[in-house]
């Protein structure tokens, strides 16, 4: 009876470290090398750097507050929002007071820079994650004016980098139309900064 249960055992004593080997060092291992020799600035984080500074990602939201810059969605990642360890939206359900407080407070302050405009979802909700970099086509155009009205800029001009910036779903039907405000918010200091050309 014992050598038949150490028979046994040790198949499964050897699959065991087998499996675990090959699913939790090998496969890892290969997926990240390939990552890294086919999608290097991605597998990395997608950073933008300025003169050997980096200055942002372009798949991590974060928090741009002046007026002369597009706002990105609200955040609930961390105590402070756009924290990268605390990922994470804020469970809080739709029968929430807190939520329907939080929503309310940003409702109003979006209508505070545009009266009489309805606030777009995205700019008054958090993502799932809270570090969303896009927002709607239609959340870029609801602060074109602020924008234009702060820089002192051309309103169709600035509707226009917004157009420009528009990234449409992945072959045409997986996901939404979306806006990275990172990269439209560079697109606009390179605009401002000459906005002859």
């Amino acid at each position: 009876m014992n050598k038949d249960f150490i028979t046994s055992l040790r198949p499964a004593l050897v699959m065991t470290l087998l499996f675990a080997l090959l699913l939790g060092i090998a496969y890892p291992l290969a997926l990240t090398g390939i990552g890294q020799l086919i999608f290097p600035n991605q597998a990395n984080g997608s950073f933008v750097s300025d003169n050997g500074k980096v200055i942002g990602s372009t798949v991590v939201g974060q928090a741009f507050t002046s007026e002369r810059y597009f706002n990105t969605r609200p955040s609930a990642a961390g105590s402070d929002g756009y924290d990268g360890l605390a990922s994470s939206g804020s469970n809080l359900g739709p029968t929430s007071q807190a939520l329907a407080d939080r929503v309310k407070k940003q409702v109003g302050t979006m209508k505070a820079t545009e009266p009489g405009k309805a606030v777009p979802a995205d700019l008054a909700t958090a993502s799932g994650s809270g570090l969303d970099p896009d927002i709607s086509p239609e959340a870029a155009y609801y602060q074109v004016a602020r924008i234009a009205r702060v820089r002192n800029l051309d309103g169709a001009a600035v509707r226009r980098l917004v157009n420009e910036s528009i990234q449409q779903p992945l072959l045409g039907f997986l996901g939404e139309p979306r806006v990275n405000v990172f990269e439209l918010n560079r697109r606009l200091d390179a605009f401002a900064a000459n906005p002859d050309t």
